[in-house]
């Protein structure tokens, strides 16, 4: 017999903490509108131009902003601080907000070739478009529809052509940020995951909804032996150099993959026909979101991304049992999850 359900009345100390924390989750919203802000502003290439830290005085001057506006000023980078977007100095009399991991990624004119400006993605994940498509959550939950709520509020699908036609500038900026979520730690992950690439001579890599072939073009770089063939649509190989580094072939990875050695992507279906035996060391590697219920702000990170991808697209996160479940019935035997890898986790999957 089911357990029957039963309200537990709260202390009036927890009740005290709850209305706190409804605060809190109710306005949670203006954290990003904030961050929104400051990109705008350019706030964080100014601090870094500062010397990387800046007083609000300092920023009022170094974005010309009028002199009234200081108090404000002071309010939001206040917030921004508390949530980690900068680091704060409090040992002066004015505080003073320094430049840390998180307003790195915000930078312009940063040489490091690990660092990807991410401010498209702020830009694109705060826009109206996205935010709109979130507020009809509740009506999209009433309808006997799968269409994702971005799609059947704006009649056009993300990152796709008919994105293009609504709003050219909206699509372009799209791709931006999910270039800068698909390349970004490739260097780093060139290195820390040398060993799979020991022995390997053919890859053949399947371009995401962006096309882009950075990824490609690293490996190649570090690996100069490996055979590398890309494979992505005609529209975006049309631009490609054609210099020999890299071998473009077009199609869509769900009807075909050139045959290799090894595949890299982050989607699945016709890799296991691509790839050798396991004997004759065909694999796939996956880089992608593991969802890990360990509680803390990474595990927060990817179920918001989950439900971001929910409502803007067909795409979804998936913990290891649900990567399991994929890997077998595409028809692979076994895989090996390697390790963490930032937000993602790293697979080799077997024939």
């Amino acid at each position: 017999m089911a357990a029957q359900g039963r309200t537990v009345v709260p202390s009036d100390t927890e009740l005290l903490q709850a209305q706190a924390d409804l605060w809190r989750h109710s306005l949670y919203y203006l954290t990003p509108m904030a961050l929104r802000c400051a990109v705008e502003l350019s706030i964080p290439t100014a601090i870094n131009h500062l010397g990387g830290a800046a007083s609000p005085t300092d920023l009022i001057t170094a974005l010309s902003l009028p002199s009234a506006k200081l108090p404000f000023l002071r309010r939001l980078l206040r917030l921004l601080g508390a949530a980690g977007i900068f680091t704060v100095d409090k040992s002066s009399g004015e505080w003073k907000y320094c430049i840390n991991p998180v307003s790195y990624l915000l930078l312009d004119g940063i040489p490091d070739e690990v660092h990807i400006n991410h401010t498209s993605f702020v830009l694109t994940a705060t826009s109206s478009r996205y935010i709109d498509a979130a507020m009809g959550l509740a009506d999209w939950f009433k309808k006997d529809v799968v269409t994702p709520p971005f799609e059947e509020l704006h009649g056009a699908t993300l990152f796709h052509e008919s994105m293009e036609s609504l709003d050219a500038d909206y699509h372009n900026m799209a791709n931006e940020a999910l270039q800068a979520h698909d390349n970004f730690g490739i260097p780093i992950a060139l290195q820390e995951f040398r060993d799979l690439f020991k022995g390997i001579q053919s890859v053949t890599y399947c371009c995401g909804a962006s096309g882009d072939d950075e990824f490609a073009r690293a490996l190649v770089k570090a690996f100069p032996h490996i055979k590398c063939t890309v494979l992505a649509n005609p529209k975006m190989i049309s631009n490609k150099p054609a210099d020999g580094v890299i071998n473009y072939v077009e199609g869509d990875m769900f009807d075909f993959i050139p045959p290799a050695q090894t595949v890299l992507l982050k989607i699945l279906a016709q890799c296991r026909k691509a790839i050798p035996s396991g004997k004759d060391g065909g694999k796939v590697i996956i880089g992608d979101i593991v969802i890990d219920y360990s509680a803390g702000p990474m595990l927060e990170a990817h179920l918001l991304m989950d439900i971001g991808m929910m409502t803007m697209t067909k795409g979804r996160q998936r913990d290891e049992n649900e990567w399991r479940e994929i890997f077998m019935k595409a028809g692979f035997s076994d895989y090996k999850f390697l390790k963490k890898f930032g937000a993602r986790g790293v697979f080799e999957v077997y024939p």
